[in-house]
């Protein structure tokens, strides 16, 4: 096959025969062609010149289109089904698959009129651009290529590294960075119907700045949620240092209070935050936040802010009542005052994880008086928790957690070790000449064997083992190795139930090397032997359903009934330490039931394996449960008057509308008072981006 190309610039014709490409210049009126070549065609080409001089028409072609051979930008290329170039208008056309090209900016549609004087372009059918990541669609484009500017019609901006789009019957490129949009859909979610969307009449957009929208309507899937006639929005797709959003409150105990953060883009892999918080009565407080990344799990956030408080509660005066909370009896009477919180995961040689977590605060009193704020504990907490899949101790809760974990994870087993160190809040500001009493374990070891068949027999086995060094400066001190097994026999009768008894064995043995009274004559080594058996029955009953969804062809409705009994026998164990809870092991005698409904969706996967068949991927997407328990034991104590064996019925409920919109709720109802003890009710809306909404 033989393609023609014209270059305009240096006025040489190209005939590209399979074997290469060969030149040669008009002037010379020389001609290189394929010996495969037909005599017809030649004569055809040479008529085209003698007839038409000002038109070139190609097949396929590809042809740069810079009409300044010395510009140092590159030149535009063009190809399409059939082009035509007018030497008079200087205009190319193409028609059919039409694709203009220049380095990593490309242009696609049905047909396209290039101007190569004015770098004009205008568009029509099927119309797309794209512009090294960033995307434009639409029906019709006209656009000043040079200029960077234009208008897409009916079309749609793309902006993939924040996962943007800008959507409208008409958008117009009038900067750099700057678009409007009439009738304007913006989201971050994909899809004709996106989680959640702001539409307006007129929308104006600038890129690393702020948007403007007019009566904008905020939309969850077809839901209006919220209307106003004027909305700004920012529109950061990239990190920039600069000042942020201030904070503006006014309260008895800090008076008029103002927070004015500061965010530092430090390179692309860490990023800081510096808080100046003015409070009338109480001082300046400045707040750090450092966020870094290593790798794609390795990662960590440290927080600190400090505050020489002008007001102290050291029980003079009023100084209680105004600087203090009336659920505590201790003192503040301390004027420096601190919090110090850090998270960090990082990946170890050997496939072993480890994770870091630190708090320390100045005083018992300071997590309740900053509760709330961009620095404040619910914010901080929330930060952790959606970053790093760990919270912190609750704001009230005066011993605080530091741990060093490490952690090794195989296919049906696990291996955990813990240094875990409580800080009184309280001895170490208020009593630190008393000795600390607080029990530390130093380390914890852990490791877990998953449920998981005994060799070629129909037993399956699993089991809990930990090591404990429990440390105090004064008090009981020792050690702990705690064994539980457990051996279980799964099997069914037919398709009617699942039966499964199990029998757990667990060994605790002691060994002490300081007891609460020292003169104790106590052996220093102890040991017990406890056994527990579970048994439990289920069957299920179900039914599918031929769906015409979107994607899904299937739904499965599945309705599990269960009954599960759970005993363990009574056992005297007052000699033995008691570091926690584990070391008293009480009877039970309890039989559960519940009763639990799923709708399971099935989705083919878009292609077919090799052999033909087809995968599929399953999303349980609605789950149901209502449970209640009935104790034996305290239906026959017979030395309790009031009887209340029947547990409070739960419920819960968790439903999955789409990926990215997640339903959740719980409900707890009792039978003897007949009245609602507590619900919840959670939305969760999320996007690609990694953007989230709980409501």
């Amino acid at each position: 096959m033989s393609v023609f190309r014209y270059d305009h610039r240096s006025q040489k014709n190209y005939i590209s025969p399979a074997g290469g490409d060969r030149t040669s210049d008009i002037s010379s009126s020389k001609f290189f062609f394929d010996v495969r070549a037909t005599s017809a065609a030649l004569v055809f080409v040479l008529l085209v010149f003698i007839v038409n001089p000002s038109w070139v028409s190609g097949k396929e072609d590809d042809q740069p289109i810079d009409s300044n051979p010395k510009s140092p930008v590159a030149s535009w290329h063009i190809q399409a089904d059939d082009i035509s170039f007018d030497k008079d208008t200087e205009q190319y056309i193409g028609k059919g698959n039409v694709s203009i090209t220049r380095n990593g900016t490309k242009l696609t549609a049905d047909f396209v009129r290039f101007d190569q004087k004015t770098r004009k372009v205008f568009a029509i059918g099927n119309v797309t651009m794209t512009a090294g990541e960033d995307t434009l669609t639409g029906n019709r484009l006209e656009m000043d290529l040079e200029a960077e500017t234009g208008t897409i019609y009916d079309g749609s901006v793309f902006f993939k590294k924040n996962h943007y789009y800008i959507k409208g019957e008409k958008i117009k490129k009038v900067g750099k960075k700057t678009y409007t949009a009439q009738k304007a859909s913006i989201t971050t979610c994909d899809g004709d119907n996106p989680v959640w969307k702001l539409t307006g009449r007129n929308a104006k957009v600038t890129l690393q700045g702020y948007g403007t929208i007019t009566n904008a309507v905020m939309w969850t899937k077809n839901i209006p949620v919220f209307y106003s006639p004027l909305m700004v929005f920012p529109v950061k797709l990239q990190r920039q240092s600069g000042l942020l959003t201030p904070q503006f409150t006014l309260s008895d105990r800090k008076g008029a209070e103002y927070t004015q953060p500061f965010f530092w883009a430090i390179n692309e892999s860490s990023d800081a935050t510096f808080y100046l918080d003015h409070m009338e009565l109480r001082g300046e407080k400045m707040g750090l936040e450092y966020r870094y990344i290593l790798s794609d799990r390795s990662k960590g956030t440290l927080m600190f802010d400090f505050l020489d408080d002008k007001k102290v509660d050291d029980g003079t005066g009023d100084s209680s009542s105004k600087w203090g909370f009336e659920d505590d009896r201790f003192l503040r009477p301390n004027h420096d005052r601190y919090w110090f919180r850090s998270k960090h995961d990082q990946v170890l040689p050997f496939d072993f994880t480890a994770k870091l977590d630190l708090d320390i605060v100045s005083d018992q009193d300071y997590l309740h008086e900053f509760r709330i704020g961009y620095t404040g504990f619910e914010r901080t907490r929330d930060y952790f928790e959606q970053n790093f899949g760990r919270g912190i101790d609750d704001y009230d809760d005066t011993t605080r957690l530091n741990r060093l974990n490490f952690e090794r994870r195989w296919e049906k087993s696990s291996l955990n070790t813990d240094f875990l160190w409580y800080d009184d809040v309280i001895h170490r500001t208020l009593t630190p000449e008393k000795p600390n009493k607080t029990l530390q374990r130093l380390p914890f070891i852990g490791f877990d064997v998953s449920k998981n068949q005994l060799f070629d027999t129909p037993f399956y086995f699993e089991m809990d083992s930990g090591y404990n060094h429990f440390y105090r400066e004064e008090g009981l001190r020792g050690h702990r190795i705690d064994l539980h097994p457990r051996f279980s026999l799964p099997f069914s009768v037919k398709t009617y139930f699942t039966l499964e008894p199990s029998v757990g064995l667990r060994e605790t043995v002691y060994q002490i090397d300081e007891f609460e009274d020292r003169n104790t004559e106590k052996d220093k080594i102890q040991n017990r032997e406890i056994y527990d058996t579970n048994v439990n029955l289920s069957t299920e009953i179900y039914n599918i359903f031929s769906i015409k969804g979107k994607g899904i062809d299937k739904v499965k409705h599945s309705i599990r009934p269960q009954v599960s009994y759970s005993f363990i026998p009574e056992k005297d164990q007052d000699d033995l330490p008691r570091f926690d809870g584990l070391d008293r092991i009480g009877k039970r005698n309890i039989l559960s039931y519940s009763i639990i409904n799923t709708f399971t969706s099935r989705t083919p996967e878009p292609t077919e394996k090799e052999d033909g068949t087809t995968d599929y991927s399953y999303n349980e997407f609605l789950r149901l449960e209502l449970s209640q328990s009935y104790d034996i034991n305290e239906a026959n104590d017979k030395d309790k008057a009031e009887k209340k064996p029947f547990s409070d019925i739960k419920a819960d409920l968790d439903f999955e509308l789409t990926k990215f919109l997640y339903f959740e709720a719980d409900t707890i109802w009792s039978p003897y008072e007949s009245d609602l003890l507590s619900s919840r009710v959670e939305l969760n809306l999320s996007d690609k981006r990694g953007d989230k909404l709980f409501l």
